[in-house]
C-alpha cells in the first residue's frame, strides 16, 4: 500500500469515527440564533460582550493608556532582577505570533465576501474591545504565575483561574478553580495539537505545493510531503527544547519579518492604487451601516466582522497568558498593558491592511464571491495582491510559512504548559510531549484530519465561557494590580525609586 493511500484511508478512519461528535459539539459552542436576517453565534456574543464590560469597567484602558503600554514594549519601564524568562518586547511577539496567520489572510477575505466591505469596521471596533479583554486576562497571568526553582515560569488559565478563585472565596473557590484548571488545560493541549499545529503545517504546505507546479510538481508527492513534515517537525523541535526563552528568540525575529512583509506588500498595493483610498474607505464606512454583502444588513456586517475579530485575536480565550506569564517584570498590569496591544497588530493593523488590499483591488473573485456563488479565502486576497504583483504568490508562500512555523512554535509552548499541568513537570514527561508534538507536524502535512480540527476550534472557544467568567470574578484584582503599577510609573517619572526597596515578588515559587 503506497503512502498516499494510507493517509487517505486514516483520513476517511478519522472522519467516520470523529465527525458525529465533532458536528455535534460545533452545534453546542457555536449555537447561533437568528438576527436581523443572519445568525449570531452566542460565543462570539460572549467574546464581545466581555469586550464592552472590561473596556467600561478599566475606564477604555485600550485608548488612555496605549502610549504607556508602547512605553513598557519599550522597556521604558523595565526592573532589575525581576522574575521571568523574556522582555516585555518578546513576549508580546511570542503572543503575536499565535494569533497572527492564516486568519489574517483567508479568513478576512471571507469576512469581507460575507459580510461586505462594511464588515472590516465591525471587526475594527471588535479588535479595539478585545484589547481590553487581553489586558484583563494577561494581568491575572502574570499575578498569579508560577516560578519554578529552575527559572521557569508556567502561567495562563490553568494557574489563574484555581489560585485567584481561592484566593477571592477560599475553599468554596478551590475547588471549582481545581477543575476548571483541568478542562483548560486539556482544551488547550486538543486545540493546539490539532489547530495550533497540524492545521498550520497542512494548509502551507498546500501553499507551497500550489506555487511549486501543483502535485505533478517537485514537492506535490507524497515522499515531499513527508519530507516537509519531516523538515517542519526537526525545527520545531529543537526551538521547543529551548523552552520559552528559545521560542521568543526566535518569534521576535520572525513576528516583525513577517508582518513587514506582509504590510509591504498592502501598501505597494494601495499606493499603486492611491487615488482610490478615499473611496474605500468611504466604501467599508458607508458598508459598516448599509452594507452588500451575501449576509445582507447592517447585524449581518456586524456580525462578520465580530466574529472574524474574535477568531482572529483570540482575546478572551485564556491562550496569550500563556506566552505573557514568562516576562520580566514585578508588576503583572505591566504586562497585561503590552498585551492590550496585540488585538491592536493582529486585528486593528493587519486584518484591516488586508480588507482594505481587496476593497482597492477588487478582484474578480472577490466579486463572484459577494454574489454567494463560491466563497473563496486565500485566493482572493492572492489575486488582490496579483493585480499589482503578479509574482505575489510566491511571497505569499513565503509569508504563510512564516505565520504558520510561529503559530506551531507559540502553541507547542501553550501545549507543553497545558501538558505539563495536567503530567508533572519530569524531564521524561516534556520529552514525551514534545516527540508527541513534532510527530503531529509530520501528520500534518500528510493528513488534512479536518473533523478533529472542527472539534479543536470547538473545543478552544468553548474555554473562552470557562476563562471569561473567571476574568469576571477576579476583575478587582485586575483593577488593584492596575493603580499599583500607575503608582510605580508616577514614582518613576518624578524620579523616585518606586517600590524598588520593597518585595514585590507577586509569583508562586515552585519546585
Amino acid at each position: 500500500m503506497s503512502l498516499e493511500s494510507m493517509t487517505e484511508s486514516v483520513d476517511k478512519a478519522v472522519s467516520g469515527l470523529f465527525e458525529p461528535i465533532a458536528t455535534w459539539l460545533g452545534e453546542v459552542v457555536f449555537y447561533s440564533v437568528p438576527v436581523g436576517g443572519t445568525d449570531l453565534p452566542l460565543i462570539v456574543a460572549w467574546l464581545v460582550v466581555a469586550g464592552l464590560v472590561f473596556s467600561a469597567w478599566f475606564g477604555l484602558i485600550q485608548i488612555r493608556k496605549f502610549r504607556l503600554a508602547v512605553d513598557v514594549v519599550r522597556g521604558k519601564y523595565d526592573e532589575k532582577g525581576s522574575a521571568g524568562e523574556v522582555n516585555h518586547f518578546q513576549a508580546l511577539t511570542a503572543a503575536v505570533s499565535g494569533t497572527v496567520g492564516l486568519g489574517n489572510i483567508a479568513g478576512v477575505a471571507v469576512a469581507v465576501s460575507i459580510g461586505g466591505p462594511g464588515a472590516t469596521f465591525w471587526m475594527i471596533l471588535c479588535g479595539l474591545l478585545g484589547m481590553a479583554t487581553k489586558f484583563v486576562e494577561v494581568t491575572l497571568g502574570v499575578k498569579y504565575r508560577e516560578v519554578h526553582a529552575d527559572g521557569t515560569v508556567s502561567g495562563g488559565p490553568m494557574h489563574y483561574l484555581p489560585k485567584g478563585l481561592t484566593d477571592r472565596f477560599g475553599k468554596n473557590g478551590k475547588t471549582l478553580g481545581k477543575v476548571l484548571a483541568v478542562l483548560a488545560s486539556f482544551m488547550v493541549l486538543f486545540f493546539g495539537l490539532f489547530g495550533g499545529n497540524l492545521f498550520q503545517v497542512n494548509q502551507s504546505y498546500a501553499q507551497l505545493v500550489s506555487v511549486a507546479g501543483g502535485e505533478d510538481g517537485a514537492v506535490g508527492s507524497s515522499s515531499g510531503a513527508l519530507f516537509f513534515g519531516i523538515l517542519i517537525a526537526a525545527l520545531v523541535g529543537l526551538v521547543l527544547l529551548g523552552g520559552i526563552r528559545s521560542v521568543a528568540n526566535v518569534t521576535s525575529r520572525l513576528v516583525p519579518a513577517m508582518a513587514g512583509i506582509y504590510i509591504a506588500a498592502c501598501l505597494v498595493v494601495i499606493l499603486v492604487n492611491v487615488t482610490a483610498v478615499p473611496d474605500a474607505v468611504a466604501t467599508i464606512i458607508e458598508g459598516a451601516f448599509n452594507p452588500e454583502g451575501v449576509a445582507g444588513g447592517v447585524l449581518g456586517a456586524l456580525i462578520i466582522g465580530f466574529k472574524r475579530a474574535a477568531f482572529s485575536n483570540e482575546a478572551g480565550l485564556g491562550s496569550a497568558p500563556i506566552a505573557h506569564s514568562a516576562v520580566k517584570t514585578k508588576h503583572p498590569a505591566s504586562e497585561g498593558l503590552v498585551a492590550l496591544l496585540e488585538p491592536f497588530i493582529d486585528t486593528v493593523i493587519i486584518c484591516t491592511m488586508t480588507a482594505l488590499t481587496i476593497v482597492i483591488a477588487n478582484p474578480a473573485s472577490w466579486a463572484e464571491a459577494r454574489t454567494g456563488e463560491s466563497i473563496g479565502g486565500v485566493t482572493i486576497t492572492s489575486d488582490a495582491f496579483a493585480t499589482v504583483l503578479p509574482w505575489f504568490p510566491y511571497v505569499l508562500t513565503v509569508a504563510v510559512m512564516l505565520f504558520a512555523i510561529s503559530t506551531v512554535l507559540t502553541w507547542g509552548y501553550y501545549c507543553l504548559k497545558a501538558w505539563t499541568y495536567l503530567f508533572g513537570r519530569s524531564k521524561a514527561s516534556e520529552i514525551t510531549f514534545k516527540v508527541l508534538y513534532s510527530l503531529f507536524a509530520v501528520a500534518g502535512a500528510l493528513l488534512t484530519l479536518q473533523t478533529l480540527i472542527d472539534m479543536a476550534d470547538a473545543v478552544l472557544f468553548m474555554l473562552a465561557v470557562i476563562n471569561i467568567i473567571g476574568l469576571y470574578l477576579l476583575a478587582p484584582v485586575v483593577k488593584r494590580e492596575l493603580n499599583s503599577f500607575l503608582e510605580y510609573v508616577r514614582s518613576r517619572k518624578a524620579g523616585g525609586a518606586g517600590d524598588a526597596d520593597e518585595d514585590p515578588e507577586q509569583v508562586e515559587t515552585t519546585v
